[in-house]
């Protein structure tokens, strides 16, 4: 009986011992630790030190010591093979300006335009679209009316490309708005255009007889 009840004892003792050390091992992992004048441990060094140029550093490379390299000709950053130019530059094949924005137009596109309009267009242009924006008043260049006539005249295609390229006074957008977003400010605009420039057959049957 003697050695059983030592043996148990025995188990015991290490059963606790075993779960004091645990504990204590999880509380240390858990303390925030102090600052250390040694130096870190890496683990994986490579994730610290990788093996790359900064821009306009010296090469040790190539021959000229230039780290920005020209693309190789021909090549294309990946996402950026923009291939549909009646899309993207707002031209056919032939490089002229195509006449149409070049898919359907839906409401949700026209409320997407109106709201990017407001935003980068009307302090210039105001939300009518008359050239008598808040920008103006202060001392700019007025930007032209879109309601005259040589203007409504214009193909959605050079529309599109005033807006990514700008056009004498006005600066490029097409930093800021990207592709569709553009395409949506010129449905906005012939919107704006057509609010002042609207006849009676621009008024469907039922609506007309309402108006009468």
């Amino acid at each position: 009986m003697g050695r059983l009840t030592l043996k148990s004892t025995w188990k015991t003792y290490l059963k606790s011992a075993f779960a004091l050390a645990t504990v204590m091992l999880v509380s240390i992992s858990c303390l925030r630790g102090q600052p250390s004048d040694k130096p870190a441990i890496h683990l994986n060094p490579n994730m610290d030190d990788q093996n790359r140029y900064d821009p306009l550093e010296k090469s040790k490379f190539f021959a000229d010591k230039r780290v920005m390299r020209t693309p190789e000709e021909g090549t294309v950053a990946r996402g950026e093979l923009r291939e549909d130019d009646a899309y993207y530059r707002g031209k056919d094949e032939a490089g002229e300006f195509i006449s149409k924005i070049p898919f359907t137009v839906d409401i949700d596109l026209m409320q997407r335009g109106q709201e990017r309009y407001n935003i980068y267009c009307s302090p210039c242009h105001s939300r009518a679209g008359d050239g008598k924006g808040i920008v103006p008043k202060r001392g700019f260049l007025p930007p032209p009316d879109f309601h005259q006539e040589k203007i409504r005249d214009f193909a959605d295609g050079y529309i599109y490309d005033v807006i990514s390229n700008g056009v004498r006074n006005m600066p490029a957008y097409r930093k800021q708005i990207p592709v569709h977003d553009r395409w949506a400010i010129v449905a906005y605009v012939r919107a704006l255009q057509r609010t002042q420039n609207a006849t009676a057959s621009d008024v469907p049957e039922q609506k007309l007889n309402e108006l009468n």
